[in-house]
């Protein structure tokens, strides 16, 4: 396996590369406690490919030898426009993923680049996301942090 690598911005084409890596990523969330999948692979591929088609998210992949080993995707949530302040919307970053064997080779690292690249000359507001405890630290190294203002109403039952 190449340890070169490169990332560019995913294509509608890309959708089942993607969707395998969001199954591996969500069985890995589940450390060996996986509940039965409540839809096919096929189902995400179908959604990936509409959205990136239609531009309602963005998603940049990592690639070697064109196999496609890693993801992050951006979804763009706009603003109610105001006279007073700044219309740009915000970026929810999410679904970031790089396989196992392919960790620690910068590619995590050059996937949020890509991502904070791309926002900055958009431009974004801000970007937003949820890390996992494995992934804080990479989010931080990249300037991320706590934000100052924010709240959030779990809806679980």
């Amino acid at each position: 396996m190449s340890s070169h690598f490169t990332v560019r911005p995913a294509r509608p084409a890309d959708a089942g590369p993607l969707a395998a890596l969001r199954w591996a990523f969500k069985h890995e969330d589940h450390e060996g406690r996986r509940p039965a999948p409540v839809g096919p692979p096929e189902e995400a591929v179908q959604w990936i490919r509409d959205r990136l088609d239609h531009g309602t998210w963005l998603a940049w992949v990592a690639e070697s030898d064109g196999e496609v080993f890693g993801q992050v995707f951006l979804h763009l949530v706009e603003k109610v426009p105001e006279p007073y302040g700044d219309n740009a919307p915000l970026g929810y970053v999410t679904n970031f993923y790089v396989t196992p064997s392919r960790r620690n080779g910068g590619a995590g690292s050059a996937l949020l680049t890509a991502v904070a690249r791309y926002a900055r000359s958009a431009p974004l507001d801000t970007l937003v996301v949820w890390p996992s405890e494995r992934s804080d630290p990479l989010y931080r190294r990249h300037g991320f942090r706590p934000p100052a203002e924010l709240l959030e109403l779990p809806l679980d039952a």
